[in-house]
């Protein structure tokens, strides 16, 4: 597995990942062309007595999701199994017949085989998931894979919007729109197809498994196999969550755009653009922020701008005055009140890009090889669940007289409360979130040699104690949780010791002082490395008092004893002596925030790991020094 050199932007010119994105992109494209035709045809032009307007798009969302609630289980199962390639190339094969019916339904202008045709696309994409999430991480490492995952999101969300807008665009032609949308659905599947090709070879990750064709038994145990790594499962319920949130915007545009802002086909299909430009802005922008990790930091920050958003855009729509026709594009561009509601979807959307694709870069790095496309099943699962109660909610309450704008101003306002819950539930996001502001915000935090710091298994950091926020700063650079030594004096430091317990640091007392706390503390570090976690120390004992490097003490070998295959790896904080949460040389930390200035210039580098068997206090303290004058 080679990596990239050039960001994200040069997997688009590797083999291993473009026929993959194109497969993927033209399959967005497609699944979307025909469900947005669809809704329109049913919103705007057919009577039908069993089937309103308004709940069109509420239904064939349902339906759409319907097969992921049924068929995950066994598709998880089939991608981990098979060849992955193989398997990807047969689905596209599937989605020629497939739209071959639908072109025949919309020629026909019959309903019920559009609607099975729309049961059948979810059931192409349910085998397509696990597939494409378990297929990423077989291909792209741990720098290359928040990138990789942005860049499919993006590709996604722009191939929802083409396939939106020619959906919108040719079914609005009087007399052949149905025509040129059936040709361009089949057209689009028979190109995927080809794409499908050109993917290299994804070797199975568990030939062995024997397949349990039983989906209400495998989805229970899918649950429980993701049930088993906390962190993985708890980010499951946060996409989940991110699915029910955003399905009742998308089911809801056609309605929005006639009933709401009085526009017709094409105002319904613009906000499908800005929604849509705004999951790729914001995906992209997840590489950039995240300085090519994983960074869950963002999770927070997305959370939040989606709720801000989503609760503006309430207040933009209300009272908007009802002309006496249908409002053309040109027209409804013409209302300076509708560029709020168009900057609020965009934003929204933005944010909602921020917010899941550090969840899904996590998923896939932390889920275990042998079973993660059955992971991403019981992820697809969980998000088919929320999606259909997504819809169930949103129809009920509509039903119930609220209006469209209140809908909207209820999931705001539903997000911001579950967000802060799930932030609570899991920890690790608020902390990182914390790490990530102070180290754009109030620090230019310039990580490097971050490659030394192991993506797996257990690793001790060796690291000199500048500042009290040494410990968020190395959250920042890590990208994956680090447990902390640190002095139990730290933990009673207003909010600093708060935060430090939500890491779970261990706090370690002078053995002259507290015998107990001190074994205690080398007991809970040797744990930390058994079950093949970071483990950080600051072996000076305590933060310096004049900025020089301390001796290094012995605590350290105590915690290597009988672990000579744990790398020790020495790390160097720059910059931070003088700085606000530093000691100066009256001997007190934070005071006079300002005087340093903002985004005071600091920084962490990463020496070589060296063997637990080779190290020393005077080694390592020699390896640190070497690094700080670097």
């Amino acid at each position: 597995m080679s990596e990239s050199h050039g960001g994200q932007f040069a997997l688009l010119a590797q083999r291993r990942f473009a026929p993959f994105f194109w497969t993927q992109f033209l399959g967005a494209a497609n699944d979307n062309l025909f469900k947005f035709a669809f809704t329109v045809l049913l919103t705007y032009q057919l009577q039908l007595s069993w089937l309103k307007p308004a709940q069109a798009g509420l239904v064939i969302g349902a339906l759409f999701i319907l097969p992921f609630v049924l068929f995950s289980a066994t598709s998880g199962q089939l991608a981990d199994k098979h060849d992955k390639t193989r398997l990807i190339q047969f689905i596209k094969s599937l989605e020629i017949a497939i739209m071959a019916l639908a072109a025949w339904g919309f020629y026909a202008t019959n309903v019920p085989a559009l609607l099975s045709c729309v049961f059948l696309l979810g059931l192409h994409s349910t085998l397509f998931g696990p597939v494409k999430y378990a297929y990423l991480p077989q291909q792209l490492n741990e720098r290359e894979l928040t990138g990789g995952n942005g860049m499919v999101e993006m590709g996604t969300f722009v191939a929802i919007l083409l396939g939106n807008v020619a959906g919108g665009v040719l079914i609005a032609r009087p007399e052949v729109g149905a025509h040129q949308v059936a040709f361009a659905c089949l057209g689009l599947a028979v190109l995927g197809r080809l794409t499908a090709q050109a993917i290299p070879a994804c070797p199975s990750t568990d030939p062995g498994l024997a397949i349990n064709w039983n989906p209400v038994s495998e989805t229970w145990r899918n649950l429980k196999l993701a049930g088993e790594q906390l962190a993985v499962f708890r980010s499951l319920l946060g996409i989940s969550w991110m699915w029910f949130f955003g399905a009742v915007f998308l089911a809801n545009f056609p309605a929005f755009a006639k009933e709401v802002l009085h526009g017709n086909e094409q105002v319904a299909s613009l906000l499908l653009v800005v929604f849509s430009v705004g999951i790729g802005v914001g995906s992209l922008l997840c590489e950039l922020f995240s300085r090519r990790h994983v960074e869950i930091g963002l999770v927070p920050v997305g959370a939040i701008g989606m709720s801000v958003f989503a609760i503006d855009l309430y207040f933009a729509s209300r009272g908007l005055p009802a002309p006496a026709a249908a409002l053309s594009l040109g027209d409804f561009l013409a209302q300076a009140a509708h560029w709020r509601v168009l900057a609020d979807l965009c934003l929204l959307a933005l944010f909602a890009g921020l917010y899941s694709v550090p969840m899904y870069a996590l998923i896939q790095l932390r889920a275990q090889p042998t079973h993660r496309a059955r992971i991403i099943a019981a992820n697809n699962i969980l998000n088919a669940l929320f999606m259909i109660a997504s819809s169930l909610l949103a129809g009920a309450l509509l039903g119930a007289g609220f209006s469209i704008p209140e809908l909207f101003l209820a999931v705001g306002l539903a997000n911001a409360v579950v967000a802060f819950y799930i932030f609570m539930l899991v920890p690790e996001y608020l902390l990182r979130f914390v790490a990530f502001v102070a180290s754009r915000l109030v620090y230019r935090f310039r990580v490097r040699g971050d490659e030394h710091i192991p993506a797996r298994g257990p690793a001790l950091l060796v690291c000199n104690h500048v500042s009290f926020i040494d410990a968020v700063l190395l959250m920042a650079a890590s990208p994956r949780p680090i447990r902390f030594l640190m002095d139990h004096r730290i933990f009673r430091i207003p909010v600093l010791g708060w935060l430090f317990r939500l890491a779970k640091a261990i706090p370690v007392a002078p053995q002259k002082e507290d015998p107990a706390t001190y074994e205690r503390a080398f007991e809970l570090a040797r744990e930390v490395l058994d079950e093949g976690e970071l483990l950080c120390i600051f072996p000076e004992g305590g933060i310096t008092r004049d900025g020089t490097l301390q001796p290094f003490k012995g605590g350290l070998m105590k915690i290597l004893e009988g672990r000579e295959q744990v790398p020790v790896v020495p790390l160097a904080l720059q910059n931070l002596w003088g700085s606000f949460f530093s000691r100066v040389e009256q001997g007190q930390a934070m005071v006079r925030p300002f005087r340093r200035g903002l985004f005071s210039r600091v920084g962490l580098l990463a020496g070589a790991p060296l063997a637990a068997p080779a190290v020393s206090p005077e080694l390592l303290r020699e390896r640190v020094g070497g690094l700080l004058r670097s």
